[in-house]
């Protein structure tokens, strides 16, 4: 038995070796190297982050319903200003942004949205190199409240809740329009978050109508707190929330899961568990805590929009959040201050989370498309087999077959198989595992892992 065992071992030493050499000869000299992603996270600035989340905080109030007229106060300020960073960005980098409004007019609907409103979204775009029409969003929110969602008058600063996102949003344009991706990168603050995710369905539905390819959207919501309500102090662990399956699939697709898994295995938690592998990848010192929820128990943010669309989306935020701070009169009762000012956000730890979004917009924009039909085989059979069809792009070095145990919440093995389009791992029972495949450019960067979406008897 030994003697079996030990040829067994090290048939699958040399294989995978093989396979690392096959990879890494693929790569050429069009890699993209680990220092440019230690760039990008050296290049946030926890300075320009205060810069920006005191400026946000400073216009008063920045509720959906507030001034539009003022040039200090009010969120018509506020994203006139916001649109003017990405003008200034666009500037420094030649241009390289397209910087508009998406507008969409609400009239009252009886809860939040008290009176007719338009609601303005800015969005800039970083047109992709090769595949301008496929995108990734990083948003953050423009508007805030306090206690009472309808008082659009009384100071409403908003510091982490949400100037916090919308300002490492900017940050990241900053830091990415000084690089050339494949893919599009679209910079986004949403408004009308607070009352009822307006900004995020008119963006999304914007997309729809443009016929855009989303790869997804990370929507950061809170990332500046590392003061928990629940007394811990944690500056390193944040949380990834996302959807298991998309609420668009069929009843077909639904009864074919009760046979072949996939339970939690949606474009939402693949994009989760690509941010997560990213982080591990390139910030250690980080924490990501994946969540297997859409968003926080019964409460809700601007990636749903998009998730109701059918797009990928995820919240990236705090670990540990601080009520007190949120959505609250600013005020002081039994010695506890309430309220979202700026001297609750910690800049350091948004810079942290801003750079989390940077390298993964980064990675995305880079990576090649992913394979859109993948058929997986192998029933009653000592082995897994798969199909799918190749992507005819001359920067793929190949495909990547990713698999894990039905229990674990990420991928942990996976085999380079070459610019093939079909393979077989031989000695792995389909019964045990779930199987994905990503695609490998030549610079280095996968797409996200694909889920099986097929399955074939040979």
């Amino acid at each position: 038995m030994l003697r079996v065992f030990s040829y067994f071992t090290l048939k699958f030493i040399m294989r995978t070796f093989l396979s690392s050499l096959l990879l890494i000869a693929s790569l050429g000299l069009y890699g993209q190297t680990d220092q440019d992603f230690q760039h990008i996270v050296e290049a946030v600035s926890a300075d320009r982050l205060q810069k920006d989340i005191s400026t946000l905080a400073n216009f008063g109030t920045r509720h959906t319903l507030s001034d539009t007229l003022s040039a200090v106060r009010g969120i018509g300020a506020a994203r006139r200003w916001i649109k003017k960073e990405f003008d200034q960005i666009s500037t420094a980098c030649g241009g390289c942004l397209e910087v508009f409004y998406q507008k969409n007019y609400h009239e009252p609907d009886g809860r939040r949205i008290v009176k007719p409103v338009w609601i303005n979204n800015v969005v800039a775009i970083q047109r992709g190199t090769k595949y301008p029409n496929r995108f990734i969003i990083m948003s953050g929110d423009i508007d805030s409240r306090i206690s009472d969602p309808t008082n659009y008058t009384d100071d409403s600063p908003g510091a982490n809740d949400n100037a916090s996102g919308m300002a490492g949003t900017i940050e990241a344009a900053r830091v990415l329009s000084k690089y050339r991706f494949e893919n599009s990168i679209i910079y986004t603050g949403l408004a009308g978050e607070e009352q009822g995710l307006y900004g995020g369905r008119g963006l999304a539905a914007y997309a729809k109508e443009q016929d855009w390819e989303i790869m997804g959207i990370l929507n950061n919501d809170m990332i500046g707190n590392i003061e928990g309500v629940d007394g811990v102090i944690d500056n390193r662990s944040f949380r990834i929330f996302s959807e298991p399956v998309p609420v668009t699939e069929t009843e077909r697709q639904r009864n074919a899961r009760r046979f072949y898994g996939g339970e939690v295995d949606g474009v939402s938690r693949q994009l989760a568990r690509y941010i997560h592998t990213t982080v591990q990848k390139f910030m250690p010192e980080m924490n990501p805590i994946m969540i297997y929820r859409l968003d926080r128990f019964g409460r809700g943010g601007h990636h749903r929009p998009f998730n109701d669309a059918g797009f990928a989306g995820v919240r990236i935020m705090e670990a540990h959040e601080n009520y007190t701070r949120q959505h609250q009169d600013i005020r002081t009762e039994n010695g506890i201050a309430y309220g979202d000012v700026i001297e609750g956000v910690n800049f350091a730890y948004a810079k942290k989370l801003t750079a989390v979004n940077a390298i993964n917009l980064a990675a995305l924009a880079w990576a090649p498309p992913a394979v859109a039909h993948l058929a997986i085989g192998g029933i009653v059979e000592p082995a897994a087999k798969f199909k799918w069809t190749k992507i005819e792009d001359e920067q793929i070095a190949g495909y990547k077959i990713y698999w894990r145990d039905t229990t674990s919440p990420t991928w942990d093995y996976s085999r380079f198989v070459g610019n093939v389009s079909e393979y077989t791992l031989e000695g792995i029972v389909i019964d045990n595992f779930f199987f994905g495949v990503a695609t490998v450019g030549k610079n280095g960067v996968e797409s996200p892992v694909v889920f099986p979406n097929k399955v074939f008897r040979d």
